[in-house]
């Protein structure tokens, strides 16, 4: 089969993992992004694009124009719906919307020409997001008899929605995010693949044991990762001379590794704003072998149960770190527990095989 994966950005480095879980069942695999990865990640065919959102001055007026529509939480407000269903906010956003994908549309086209993407029996569109809002890639490849995997991430259900044409036309949809199962009727769960053999041997050296135990946050988004309460609470820690605080944020993704990899203690997200539990993030620093912070709700501790993180909320993050500043043996220990964890889970030969159980109840 030939797989091919749409995504506005290779945002935590999966989709070469993907295309190797694909390549590892006799398949290929390819994957196209409309903007480069800010972290590095390895591209494949990549259109360079312009107006990404993801980028800090952009979102931040995305942002304030949303604020005109839906309030003070703008962008952050989540729409209604099971699920949710993509609309313009106002004629502005639609006017914008309009302009910008034919502005776009001639680099597309000739992506689809040079690289035969239209050839494709399986495509997946990262983020549900086709190169249009309208759907129409999709429709076409459907037509000529590919199947179609959506695959929902963080704010893409929350604050955007289903691309309804396309949401119709899917024959799977996934997400790595507990949450999310609630908000689709049909969605599926898919840990996030993660290769632990070669991430230990290039990142996971001895470490060095710090007298003033090490502790890191690193957040894509301030906001929904929780940082105005993550950050004044490990302040105060170290200004009482309990911790070193290093704040990991805007690196490309190799410096951030290593400044993670010499933490004592990661966090991962307090609040609940972005979603559940853990990304990414976390599933490195478990690799590591880091002690690893987080807020687990009751429902993802269910969905869960054998989970190695340290749960800690807002109420009770000052002390969560205070007690394992001091106990350097129970911060080792969860270490070790976080990257078996992270083996019998996240990587790619458990990941790879559920997402094929899922090929074949879809007649792939």
């Amino acid at each position: 089969m030939n797989i091919l994966y749409i995504s506005p950005e290779n945002t935590v480095g999966t989709l070469g993992l993907y295309r190797r879980i694909h390549e590892q069942h006799g398949n290929t695999a390819r994957y196209v992004t409309f903007y480069h990865s800010p972290k590095g990640f390895q591209e494949d065919i990549c259109l360079n694009l312009p107006f990404n959102f993801t980028r800090p001055l952009l979102k931040r007026l995305r942002h304030a124009v949303y604020q005109l529509y839906r309030g003070k939480q703008g962008y952050h407000r989540e729409r209604e719906g099971y699920p949710p269903v993509w609309e313009p906010e106002g004629r502005f956003d639609a006017a914008f919307i309009s302009w910008k994908e034919k502005h776009w549309d001639p680099r597309i086209r000739a992506a689809l020409t040079r690289y035969g993407l239209y050839d494709a029996d399986v495509v997946h569109f990262e983020s549900g997001m086709d190169f249009y809002k309208d759907a129409r890639f999709a429709q076409e490849v459907k037509r000529r008899g590919a199947k179609i995997v959506c695959h929902y991430h963080g704010e893409d259900l929350r604050s955007r929605g289903v691309l309804k044409p396309l949401d119709a036309i899917s024959d799977l949809n996934l997400t790595n995010e507990v949450d999310l199962l609630k908000k689709h009727p049909d969605l599926h769960y898919l840990f996030l693949p993660f290769d632990v053999n070669a991430f230990i041997r290039e990142h996971r050296r001895e470490r060095r044991i710090h007298d003033i135990p090490r502790v890191s946050h690193a957040p894509t988004n301030r906001y929904y990762k929780g940082s105005d309460f993550i950050i004044p609470v490990c302040r105060k820690l170290e200004r009482e001379g309990k911790i070193r605080f290093q704040l990991i944020e805007n690196l490309p993704h190799a410096q951030a590794m290593e400044l993670k990899r010499e933490s004592d203690i990661f966090i991962d997200q307090i609040g609940d704003r972005g979603g559940w539990g853990y990304g990414m993030n976390s599933v490195e620093s478990l690799a590591l072998g880091v002690c690893t912070v987080t807020e687990m709700n009751a429902a993802y501790c269910d969905f869960v149960p054998d989970h190695p993180f340290v749960n800690a909320n807002a109420s009770t993050l000052y002390e969560v770190l205070d007690g394992l500043a001091g106990d350097p043996a129970l911060r080792n220990a969860k270490g070790r527990e976080g990257t078996l964890w992270v083996r019998k889970h996240h990587d790619i030969s458990s990941v790879g095989k559920a997402l094929y159980d899922y090929y074949q109840k879809i007649g792939l």
